[in-house]
């Protein structure tokens, strides 16, 4: 492979490594993108960010305004892991992940699911023909928008709002109630919303060669989200004759995918359950370790990680599988428009996976975190002579 470009390509992205794990995955991604930049002859430019249990624990601070506004400059956000157990659950996640993904308006979440050559998928008789297909999941509405609340004292009035690039939303809920505590939590669903990522599903769909798409919804139970959700797939639709689509249910569809996952193309589905499908597309690929996720604003600064937690208890043993985190840095790569170099990520991860010799405790092996990563990098200098 020749470089592509005749003069170098400046690219700023902003790092946040995070916790756990996150930091050493982050540092193989790095690493690879660095590889691919000498060979495309890009300028990969990175600044480090802090956000994460440690630097909560230290000051008190999640992620300020000041430090979204500084973000802004920025092409893209590659993160690691967030999580640690020494804060209470949801606080890191709510105040940075969803934090960064609700104010650059991040509203898609893409998730490949493939099995790759050498890898074993827990599914009897499926081989990588059997496992190739893209979750596509609506990243800013649902039950996912964080309102709700607690009432203890049989009464509660509050005032709930939410606020988006392309909306504002206000709730006055007044509630009375005889039991003795109550907590809801509210799920949102607009016209908005809703078009854009069956749009983007659409074009997504026509711009990778795939014919059909699944949508997932529970519109036989959760009536008034669900049927605006397939009114304006229905309106959207018609734009697109050539593209086949479908309804399923999420709990149908769960079922399905472990047995006959080669009946799915692309499958687009409202925030929680594209979450949870998400988790289970890993399995069949291969594990956590194997996931990576891109949270998508097509006009904006999008954001890419692995779907993995930060695993705290790994921290420093340097066993965890970073090719997750390095398959998000190619994902990065092709939103970015250097669709060369996300190719040439896969096909070297692609050819580590299938030699066999160098793999993490997940995949079989005994390799380090980072001696999968010089191995891609190496593979990465072969391919690219």
């Amino acid at each position: 492979m020749k470089n592509v470009n005749k003069s170098k390509r400046k690219i700023k992205i902003a790092v946040i490594p995070g916790d756990g794990i996150g930091p050493e995955v982050i540092a193989e991604g790095v690493k690879v993108i660095n590889a691919v930049s000498e060979v495309l002859n890009i300028n990969i430019e990175w600044e480090y960010f802090p956000f994460g249990a440690d630097y909560y624990l230290k000051t008190g601070k999640l992620i300020t305004e000041d430090d979204l506004k500084t973000l802004r400059k920025f092409d893209a956000i590659y993160l690691g892991a967030i999580g640690d157990p020494r804060v209470p659950p949801g606080i890191l996640e709510r105040g940075i992940v969803l934090a960064l993904r609700f104010y650059f308006d991040q509203y898609i979440n893409l998730r490949p699911v493939r099995l790759l050559p050498g890898v074993e998928t827990p599914l009897k008789e499926k081989r990588p023909e059997h496992i190739n297909f893209d979750i596509i999941r609506e990243n800013t509405e649902d039950f996912y928008i964080g309102l709700g609340g607690v009432i203890k004292n049989f009464r509660s009035k509050e005032e709930l709002r939410i606020i988006r690039e392309i909306y504002k939303i206000k709730f006055d809920i007044d509630i009375e109630t005889d039991s003795r505590e109550l907590a809801y939590d509210i799920g949102v669903i607009t016209r908005e919303g809703a078009e854009r990522v069956i749009e983007y599903s659409f074009e997504y769909a026509l711009k990778n060669n795939r014919s059909k798409i699944t949508f997932v919804d529970k519109a036989n139970i959760i009536i008034h989200m669900y049927h605006l959700w397939r009114e304006t797939i229905e309106e959207i639709a018609k734009k697109y004759p050539e593209i086949n689509y479908e309804y399923e249910y999420a709990d149908a569809i769960a079922m399905h995918l472990v047995k006959a996952p080669e009946r799915y193309q692309i499958i687009t589905a409202p925030n929680l359950f594209g979450d949870i499908l998400s988790d289970l597309g890993a399995a069949l690929m291969g594990g956590l370790g194997m996931a990576p996720g891109a949270n998508i604003n097509p006009k904006g600064i999008s954001m890419f990680e692995p779907i993995h937690g930060s695993a705290p208890k790994y921290k420093g043993k340097y066993v965890a599988n970073p090719i997750a985190t390095i398959w998000a840095g190619a994902l990065m790569l092709r939103e970015l428009g250097i669709r060369e170099g996300h190719d040439l990520i896969l096909k070297a991860i692609i050819e580590v996976l299938k030699e066999g010799k160098v793999r993490t405790y997940d995949l079989g092996g005994n390799s380090k975190t980072y001696e999968v990563g010089d191995e891609i990098v190496r593979k990465i200098k072969i391919l690219e002579t």
